[in-house]
């Protein structure tokens, strides 16, 4: 979208994707979340919409800004980053699904390295954790439904089989993902 998001601009749309947001190391003259914005953005989300929120570490993107938005729906992204990957220590990017839910099933492993930890407030619950801290939340809100994760995580090469162990799987959530957005357009 090239305007500021607004109920009236949204309002045809089933699926509103925001990913990592940037800050001024990224872009000169980054577009900050405002207060006005994250109101908009709510609203349309309460009637019926779908939003997807893909940050990043508190190094590589605007937080502050972009938790305007997400604690409107009891989520937060926190400046605790983790899964501090070095080199081609995988494991260390590990990140499992609590129980079913869009993204994938208990038992599913995927990879997401340098993600923001989520504080989550009632009714959100996490979807995902790496053990110790939570790195997916979901919250239902009104009519509609906010998917947050901690990090863009959906790279090609996460996702393409060339780069990661076998035991990662990224593709799959990837499609978990994808169809459980496609069940929810208008």
């Amino acid at each position: 979208m090239s305007t500021a998001p607004t109920q009236l601009n949204l309002g045809t749309k089933s699926v509103y994707i925001i990913v990592d947001p940037d800050h001024i190391k990224d872009n000169p003259s980054p577009n900050y979340m405002t207060a006005n914005q994250a109101n908009e953005i709510e609203a349309w989300v309460k009637a019926g919409g779908v939003l997807v929120l893909l940050a990043n570490d508190s190094a590589n993107c605007d937080l502050a800004h972009f938790n305007l938005l997400s604690s409107k729906f009891g989520i937060q992204f926190s400046n605790k980053s983790v899964n501090m990957v070095k080199g081609n220590a995988f494991e260390t990017g590990n990140a499992l699904p609590i129980g079913s839910n869009p993204i994938g099933h208990a038992g599913l492993k995927m990879y997401i390295k340098e993600v923001s930890a989520l504080d989550i407030k009632a009714p959100a619950i996490a979807l995902a954790s790496n053990g110790s801290d939570d790195v997916i939340a979901q919250v239902s809100y009104g009519k509609g439904t906010v998917l947050v994760v901690g990090d863009p995580w959906l790279y090609n090469e996460y996702v393409d089989g060339r780069k990661l162990p076998l035991i990662f799987e990224n593709f799959e959530a990837a499609k978990n993902l994808t169809q459980w957005l496609l069940t929810n357009i208008k």
